[in-house]
């Protein structure tokens, strides 16, 4: 499974909906697939699956949005 698999299966956990793997550009808050509880579960759950540590600070709904804004923000950090 290469990097971007694994993210969007960490998000469609997450979010307990496999639209998320067909649709990349769905945007996951106006949908109601996450909420901030879910948000906080998403960053824990890169931190552990994927070794990522994403700062609560460093996240921003406008910039992590979509399941393809989420993979190329967690490029960078990696």
């Amino acid at each position: 499974m290469n990097f971007k698999e694994r993210v969007l299966q960490v998000i469609a956990e997450v979010c307990e909906d496999d639209v998320v793997k067909e649709n990349h550009d769905l945007d996951i808050f106006e949908e109601g697939l996450i909420d901030s509880f879910a948000t906080v579960e998403l960053l824990v759950q890169f931190q552990e699956q994927l070794d990522i540590n994403v700062p609560i600070t460093e996240f921003d709904r406008d910039t992590w949005n979509t399941p393809n804004a989420i993979v190329d923000r967690l490029n960078e950090l990696k």
